[in-house]
C-alpha cells in the first residue's frame, strides 16, 4: 500500500521515480483506508543521511497491508552535521516534541556511526534514550537497527556490546531459529543479510536476558531478535534496508581513506559480496593506486558504475517480508486513535497472544 507524501521531502520524488507508489494528501483523503504513523529517527552521518531515508521508507512503502503509511522523519541537533545536512533536516524533518504530542504507532531507530568506545558517551546517547523511554510507553513497537540495537539492549537489559577484532562486514547467510513467531511468517528458513559493524552483541547474551533471537548466522551471529513480549522491540544487528550498492559505497569510502592517508592499509573486501568479476576490477584499481606511489594526480576514478553492475542483492525480498509482517502486527494491535497505544483487549505484556499458544 502507498506512502503518503505528507511533506516536500525530496525522497518522496526519488521513490516515486523508482516506481514506488506515493499518494499526495488530496488523493489519500479520498480513500477509506486506515492510517498508520511511523516515526523514523535518522542518526546516520551526512554521507548516508538521505540514502537512509530512502532505504527505510522503501521498506515501509513496500508493505502490502491495507493501510496508508505516514512517515515522520526526525533527528537530533546533538549529532554533528555539515551545512547541507542541517538545512535538509531543518526543512524536511519534524520536531520530536511535536510528534510526541500527536502520537505515533511505531518507531524505527536507525544506526549511527560509532565514534567512542563507550556507547553512553556518544553525543546522541541522552536524546536517544529519551526517544526510547517515550516510545516504549507510547507506541506499539520500536524497530532498532545496528547501533540502536546495541544502545537499547544496554539501556533496558544491561547487555554490553563488545568490540570485534576486525569489522564485521559483508553479506552473511542466516537461519531461522523460531519459525513460529509471526514476525518471520512465510519467509525463507535461510536467507542473506548485510552486516557492517565493529561492535556486536550475540545470541547467547540476548537469550540470557529473555530476549528471543529469531535469525542467526554461523559467521555473523544474531541478525534479528525480539523483546520477551514479542513485539515492543524488534532488533536488527544486520541491515535489511541496505541497497545493493551500500557495501560498495562503504568499500569506496575506505579506499578513499587509504588514498588520503587516513588509514594505513588497503581495506579488505566485504565478505561474500564481490564476485570474481567485480574483484578483478577492484584489484586492477588497487594496482593502479600502488603504481601511483603517492602521486594520485593522474589516478583514474574509482570504478563505481562498472562494479555496481556486478553486485547482487540477495537480501531485500526477505527484508521487505519481515517489515511487512512487522507493520501487519502493528496494524493488528494499534488503536485507531493516535496517542492511544493498543486497541481495547490487547494485553501490553503479550500483545500478540503468544503466551496463550
Amino acid at each position: 500500500m502507498p506512502l503518503i507524501q505528507n511533506s516536500e521531502l525530496p525522497t518522496f520524488d526519488r521513490l516515486r521515480s523508482e516506481g514506488q507508489e506515493v499518494l499526495v494528501p488530496g488523493r489519500a483523503r479520498q480513500q477509506d483506508i486506515r492510517e498508520l504513523h511511523i516515526g523514523i529517527l535518522n542518526m546516520m552521518p551526512d554521507a548516508a543521511l538521505e540514502a537512509t531515508e530512502r532505504q527505510f521508507m522503501r521498506l515501509v512503502g513496500s508493505c502490502n497491508r491495507i493501510a496508508q503509511f505516514h512517515v515522520h522523519l526526525f533527528s537530533f541537533p546533538e549529532i554533528p552535521r555539515d551545512e547541507k545536512s542541517r538545512a535538509h533536516i531543518e526543512r524536511y524533518y519534524e520536531d520530536f516534541e511535536t510528534l510526541k504530542q500527536e502520537g505515533l504507532d511505531a518507531v524505527i531507530l536507525s544506526g549511527a556511526n560509532p565514534a567512542l568506545e563507550r556507547i553512553e558517551d556518544e553525543p546522541f546517547w541522552e536524546p536517544l534514550m529519551g526517544v526510547v523511554d517515550w516510545a516504549r510507553e507510547n507506541t506499539c513497537s520500536v524497530m532498532c537497527s545496528c547501533l540502536a540495537t546495541h544502545a537499547v539492549v544496554q539501556r533496558l537489559w544491561g547487555i554490553q556490546r563488545y568490540k570485534l577484532a576486525d569489522k564485521r562486514w559483508g553479506v552473511y547467510s542466516n537461519h531461522i531459529t523460531q519459525a513460529s513467531h509471526p514476525l518471520i511468517a512465510n519467509i525463507n528458513t535461510r536467507f542473506d543479510a548485510p552486516h557492517s559493524h565493529v561492535y556486536e552483541v550475540n545470541a547467547e547474551q540476548l537469550a540470557e536476558k529473555g530476549l528471543v533471537p529469531l535469525a542467526v548466522s554461523r559467521e555473523a551471529d544474531v541478525h534479528l531478535a525480539v523483546s520477551p513480549d514479542g513485539l515492543r522491540f524488534i532488533f536488527f544487528q544486520g541491515h535489511p534496508e541496505y541497497d545493493a550498492v551500500s557495501l560498495l559505497k562503504e568499500y569506496k569510502r575506505e579506499v578513499v581513506r587509504y588514498v588520503e592517508g587516513i588509514r594505513s592499509t588497503w581495506p579488505p573486501y566485504p565478505e561474500h559480496y564481490f564476485q570474481v568479476e567485480a574483484r578483478n576490477l577492484l584489484e586492477h584499481y588497487k594496482h593502479q593506486v600502488e603504481r601511483a606511489r603517492g602521486d594520485y594526480s593522474s589516478l583514474p576514478p574509482f570504478p563505481d558504475d562498472a562494479v555496481a553492475g556486478l553486485v547482487d542483492n540477495t537480501w531485500s525480498d526477505t527484508g521487505k517480508a519481515i517489515i511487512n509482517n512487522w507493520l501487519g502486527l502493528v496494524y493488528q494491535v494499534a488503536d485507531r486513535t493516535r496517542g492511544k497505544v493498543f486497541m481495547d483487549g490487547v494485553d501490553p505484556e503479550d500483545p500478540l497472544g503468544l503466551r496463550a499458544h
